[in-house]
């Protein structure tokens, strides 16, 4: 796969992030909570938020979503989904690590939350070094991750 990109999210992404988030979430949700369609279209009516989302792009196609918060001593990857037919090919390693790449040269921490049962993320997120650092919802539900923030060479 080549062309591996992001851009804006714009309004019109509404509904594609909406069936996104049902393909590669539907699955864990339905674990952790059950689907409910009509809960899960409010949740997203009020976190959708093109100003602060982007696309992911594969060869010019849309195949996924990224939202990062960038705050003074970490960077928050709130969320990262991609379609299923395009997971496993090596674009969330790429973005992650261009995340944790860029957190290092700011001296901070990639701080993120996934949920217990998405054991598949787990594993990614594991293996490109991030560790678990707190559970929430009783435990069982999420996981905070984080990596070890480094400080720039000559800091």
């Amino acid at each position: 796969m080549t062309g591996i990109g992001l851009r804006p999210a714009t309004p019109a992404d509404d509904e594609f992030c909406f069936e996104l988030h049902k393909a590669a979430m539907g699955a864990y949700v339905t674990a952790v909570w059950g689907w409910d369609e009509e809960v899960q279209r409010g949740f997203h009516s009020r976190s959708f938020d093109p100003g602060h989302w982007q696309i992911v792009t594969a060869d010019g196609a849309d195949v996924g979503m990224l939202a990062v918060d960038h705050r003074p001593t970490e960077i928050y990857l709130g969320r990262i989904e991609l379609l299923p037919a395009h997971q496993g090919r090596g674009i969330g390693t790429e973005l992650i690590t261009a995340l944790l790449d860029q957190a290092g040269r700011q001296g901070k921490a990639l701080i993120l939350d996934v949920l217990t049962v998405n054991h598949r993320a787990l594993a990614l997120y594991r293996r490109l070094g991030l560790r678990e650092v707190a559970r929430h919802g009783d435990g069982d539900i999420k996981i905070r991750m984080r990596s070890t923030p480094h400080r720039p060479s000559g800091s």
